[in-house]
């Protein structure tokens, strides 16, 4: 399983936006600025994240974005649900006659299902409260 830049960059937005957004909006620009992501393709990112009810927006002055729920309650794998395509793997990339696009016949199909079921669970065990303050610690920022 490959995460997409759109993942990778889309968690490092959110980690940013619960670390420095506890009490005020942020920008796209400061979130650009710190994580080193242009702000093009930040506008890109945040759509989705607010469609999935993660982020919330405030316009006018001092607004900008902010988590929309306690980060305790976002989980890693919605927020590269909400960014990747495909957060799956195809156990088959080939359809042919013997192999139909329902992939029954495919003897590696239960092994990329179990891989798909450890990977969701892995990234549902983590929330954004815990890499918040794991960014902090790193970063020596109270």
């Amino acid at each position: 399983m490959k995460i997409s830049t759109k993942g990778k960059y889309g968690l490092k937005a959110m980690i940013d936006i619960a670390v420095f957004g506890k009490d005020n909006c942020i920008s796209i620009k400061s979130i650009a600025e710190r994580q080193h992501i242009s702000e093009s393709y930040l506008e890109q990112l945040i759509p989705p994240l607010k469609k999935a009810g993660l982020v919330k927006s405030v316009r006018g002055a001092g607004g900008g974005y902010r988590i929309a729920m306690n980060p305790k309650d976002i989980k890693v794998g919605s927020i590269l649900r909400a960014l990747e395509d495909s957060f799956s793997q195809d156990c088959c990339n080939e359809k042919t006659a013997a192999c139909p696009d329902t992939c029954t016949c495919c003897v590696s199909k239960g092994v990329w299902e179990k891989m798909q079921a450890s990977l969701n669970e892995a990234a549902d065990s983590i929330n954004l409260e815990e890499l918040a303050t794991e960014y902090k610690e790193i970063n020596n920022i109270e």
